[in-house]
């Protein structure tokens, strides 16, 4: 038994959520150490780096939430994951016409990594398994961590409220009862043991793509 195999055995059985938790683990805390991220967390850099930071986020996630909106209108089981509770792109166009001013979008910059991230999620991520590994990484990811995110940037950055509705979740005010919910749908979704294998595989990638975009924004960033 190879150890690939030896991993499988021991997580069949397992509900998906338990085994994305337990398979992206090292993924998620190598992107919190994330030299950029750090530095952004502790105050060291400036107000541009965090609308940096949401101009990359606004690409992948309009990228994210297109492909989730077809997905949705051609996979009934879509339906249970694909809520409208978590789409965010609205608050980013939000945020950045705050921190940017009117036409913002003819004014910034996607950086080469962030190209690759959301190509991939158009080219690559149009079946349930692959789709929702990124779902996972991204909101659950938002709902956890981006509500640190919220109160360093407000804290360092005097960031208001304006600038921030990224990290608020108007329609799910319980944080973690939500969670637990979004994890009961991702268990509930009818997916074979290779199709959940394909889940964790492939929220590994989408935390791999999301390191490159950080190691993008270091490059300009932390000269």
């Amino acid at each position: 038994m190879t150890v690939t195999d030896a991993a499988r055995a021991g997580s069949a059985g397992l509900p998906l959520s338990a085994r994305l938790r337990s398979g992206t683990r090292a993924d998620h805390e190598a992107a919190e150490t994330a030299p950029f991220v750090e530095r952004l967390m502790s105050g060291a850099l400036t107000r541009d780096a965090y609308v940096d930071l949401a101009v990359q986020q606004h690409a992948v996630y309009t990228a994210l939430e297109e492909v989730g909106d077809a997905l949705r209108a051609a996979t009934p089981a879509a339906a249970s994951v694909v809520l409208e509770e978590l789409r965010r792109v609205p608050s980013i166009e939000d945020d950045l016409a705050f921190l940017l001013g009117p036409g913002w979008a003819a004014r910034v910059r996607v950086l080469p990594a962030t190209e690759r991230y959301a190509a991939h999620l158009r080219e690559r991520c149009r079946t349930l398994p692959r789709w929702v590994a990124h779902a996972y990484t991204r909101y659950l990811g938002d709902l956890s961590g981006g509500q640190i995110i919220h109160r360093m940037m407000q804290r360092h950055y005097g960031l208001g409220e304006d600038g921030l509705s990224f990290y608020r979740f108007a329609a799910a005010p319980r944080v973690k009862p939500f969670k637990d919910e979004y994890r009961e749908r991702l268990d509930a979704l009818p997916l074979t043991e290779e199709q959940r294998d394909e889940v964790v595989a492939e929220a590994q990638r989408a935390f791999a793509l999301n390191r490159d975009v950080f190691v993008d924004l270091g490059a300009v960033h932390l000269a």
